[in-house]
């Protein structure tokens, strides 16, 4: 067999990271793509649509209800099992497939019920695959990257994928423009972004089909024996029993449980970011756009940084703490800043968007450390299982706790109608919405904390574990 050429494998990994960050950017894209508009749910009546706060909010718990009720747990072990190419190819074509049922049921004209249930539906199967499409990614730069900079890598698809929420929470309020008071938004104009998230989606398919093309060759070379999907690692081929494994180890559960808090503390906070920052500093929406969208910008630059820091210097644990206090610090902010004080609202983007960095940096990639190899997929299908299960429960008490004083704010401003108060007391229902949610997210933060701080602890005393160790350049 002819040697291949050096310079083409060096270069080889980061064309299928290119391959492989675009399924990614679409996905963020979608699952963000009325984190700017949430706003818009807390008055049903100028939607066409009919959906209010309590059923946007159980729209978007649907993301995670077939990963939580062991679909992703499942699908983890098959990955293992098959291969990222089998398993990827299936689960990138199921989130492609539930974005288009949630498209059609959007401008279906249904019934505000009726069409709930099929959005819920399309968001459960977008989110069961996006969620192994994530975990294929991953596995797959883990594979490319073994011997190389791989928090750069994995940073760098993060900031990437995160760029894809950027752009739909600057977007979207620009595809749904802001009305006239009392105008209706029909169900064209609220179905835009999800055709263009439908539209990134296409793209992102051809491109992974490449990346299989790519990944099939890349295990037909000689150089690269140890890595072929279709052999058996040195540690010995993948069996179900070795799941049991993974759930005897203290690091690698700290390390999913840090994994739900905090990611609870941020994407759930997204989904909602509208309906508190507004209320909270009085800015309109297209300020509260670019106020969150510092999130993903933010990590567009820093996640990269953070991961050439982890490779290089390593003290991984030591990141995940501070990006932990900074989220604490944020949402502190967040629900207890002067309210009407834009300021508050900007610095808190800037602490939450540098722990958005700092601990995915340092996170993803002890991973490997943590796990054998032959497994790796199952343990980031179990993570990201965590993960989901605390985004479900958190986005549906968010929509809850603002559904509920929004009523109590409306009800109020119905009986008080005549005194010219409704306004008022309705202002007044959604500022204290916000803190509600607030300070859940602040209790979620201490959580995240306390985990990283144990993780910290664990580090010191089994200095074998390499948690804090650079990694391999």
């Amino acid at each position: 067999m002819r040697k291949p050429d050096h310079k083409s494998t060096k270069l080889a990994p980061w064309l299928a990271l290119a391959c492989l960050v675009v399924p990614m950017f679409a996905s963020y894209f979608f699952d963000d793509m009325f984190s700017t508009l949430s706003h818009l749910f807390e008055n049903p009546s100028l939607l066409e649509l009919g959906w209010n706060s309590a059923d946007y909010g159980l729209y978007t718990s649907g993301y995670s209800v077939l990963c939580v009720f062991g679909g992703l747990v499942i699908c983890g072990m098959l990955l293992d099992k098959w291969g990222v190419r089998i398993t990827g190819s299936i689960f990138v074509a199921m989130m492609a497939g539930g974005a288009a049922m949630v498209a059609w049921a959007i401008t279906s004209g249904l019934p505000p019920k009726t069409s709930l249930s099929v959005a819920y539906v399309g968001c459960m199967l977008f989110g069961l695959g996006s969620e192994i499409a994530g975990v294929a990614v991953t596995r797959s730069i883990a594979k490319w990257f073994k011997d190389g900079p791989m928090a750069f890598a994995m940073g760098l698809q993060l900031a990437i994928a995160r760029l894809g929420t950027a752009f739909a929470l600057v977007m979207s309020p620009r595809l749904v423009a802001a009305k006239a008071p009392g105008e209706i938004y029909s169900l064209a104009e609220t179905a835009r972004p999800a055709f263009l998230g439908l539209g990134l989606m296409v793209a992102g398919m051809i491109l992974w089909a490449i990346f299989v093309a790519m990944d099939a060759g890349f295990d037909r070379t000689s150089c690269h024996p140890e890595r072929n999907e279709e052999s058996s690692t040195k540690e010995g081929p993948f069996r179900f029993s070795d799941v049991l494994g993974l759930l005897k180890n203290k690091q690698f559960i700290m390390i999913a449980l840090l994994c739900v808090f905090f990611y609870s503390s941020i994407i759930s906070f997204k989904k909602f970011a509208s309906a508190i920052l507004i209320p909270r500093f009085g800015v309109p929406v297209e300020a509260a756009s670019w106020m969150v969208s510092m999130l993903p910008f933010s990590t567009v630059i820093f996640a990269p940084l953070f991961g050439i820091m982890v490779d290089k210097i390593g003290k991984g644990t030591r990141w995940m703490v501070a990006g932990a206090i900074l989220a604490l610090i944020a949402h502190l902010l967040l629900a207890f800043a002067p309210a009407g004080v834009p300021f508050y609202g900007y610095l808190s983007m800037v602490f939450l968007g540098f722990g958005y960095s700092l601990v995915p940096a340092a996170m993803w990639p002890s991973v490997p450390k943590l796990v054998p190899a032959k497994v790796l997929g199952t343990a980031y299908a179990l993570t990201y299982w965590v993960q989901n299960l605390g985004l479900m429960l958190f986005k549906m008490f968010a929509g809850k706790i603002l559904a509920a004083r929004s009523g109590i704010a409306g009800q109020a401003g119905n009986d008080m109608g005549a005194a010219g108060n409704g306004a008022l007391d309705a202002a007044a229902g959604q500022a204290s919405g916000a803190v509600g949610v607030e300070i859940m997210f602040v209790t979620v933060c201490v959580l995240a904390l306390l985990l990283a701080i144990g993780l910290r602890r664990s580090s010191a005393r089994k200095p074998e574990l390499r948690l804090d160790a650079p990694s391999s350049m």
